[in-house]
């Protein structure tokens, strides 16, 4: 028996959701990505569950990081096009699988009732281990537990619908970055100058950088090289799940 062709990602969707741990990641891993979305006519939400307090290389006081890294990441969210961004205020670098981040979670799905959520890997990519922060993979597995059962469950998290109306919500696919398992990417080469506005917005992380547009072209051409895409072009590559 032949099996089925592996399922591609829908072209286009009316919304998407990204939920990430802290400022920055979108931008590093998806950015581009999304600047693809948005100029395609995708209404993309940012959800960041801390606000990055935790970050940074320079003599800021820790009181002011927060507030100071919300803002650059409205500002790199306006360099992509997406002017909606939420942060759920959880401390950063402390994060753990709880039924109160999945509730949270569900209820930003929920809320903003998208086709396609993007979130980071919950697996450990031990080739790539600085990828694999365990924000990041909490998030990831959080994210999931939330598409799937939570948002879709009317029974699930009954406070959603009893005391903020809203009413359960199935997501259709969920991309994952930083995964050891992508198997699509996105050829972001006609936007990358955008996705450097966004990166450059977020002072307070890469100001010690050296080069930081050669670093991270080199880093996406060679995704591109893995995906067998033309040469010069650049990529960001995901695992897309299908969850219907």
């Amino acid at each position: 028996m032949t099996a089925p062709p592996p399922r591609k990602p829908a072209e286009h969707v009316e919304r998407a959701l990204c939920v990430l741990a802290h400022p920055d990641d979108v931008d590093f891993g998806s950015a581009g990505t999304v600047a693809t979305w948005t100029a395609a006519g995708t209404d993309v939400t940012y959800c960041i569950v801390t606000d990055g307090d935790a970050g940074g290389f320079d003599e800021t006081p820790r009181e002011q990081m927060g507030p100071l890294r919300q803002e650059e990441q409205r500002a790199a969210a306006a360099a992509v096009g997406v002017t909606d961004v939420r942060f759920l205020g959880y401390p950063d670098g402390r994060l753990e699988l709880t039924l109160g981040l999945r509730r949270d979670i569900s209820r930003v799905i929920r809320q903003v009732r998208p086709q396609r959520v993007l979130t980071s890997s919950p697996e450990r990519w031990y080739e790539r281990v600085a990828a694999s922060h365990p924000d990041h993979m909490t998030v990831g597995e959080s994210t999931l537990r939330a598409v799937y059962p939570d948002a879709r469950n009317a029974f699930a998290f009954p406070e959603l619908l009893a005391d903020e109306g809203l009413e359960a919500w199935t997501v259709d696919e969920v991309w994952l970055g930083a995964s050891p398992r992508a198997d699509h990417a996105v050829d972001v080469t006609d936007v990358v100058e955008l996705k450097f506005a966004a990166l450059k917005s977020h002072v307070t992380q890469i100001s010690h950088v050296e080069d930081l547009e050669a670093f991270v072209t080199g880093w996406m051409a060679q995704t591109a090289r893995r995906f067998d895409l033309p040469d010069g072009r650049l990529a960001e590559a995901f695992h897309v799940v299908h969850t219907t």
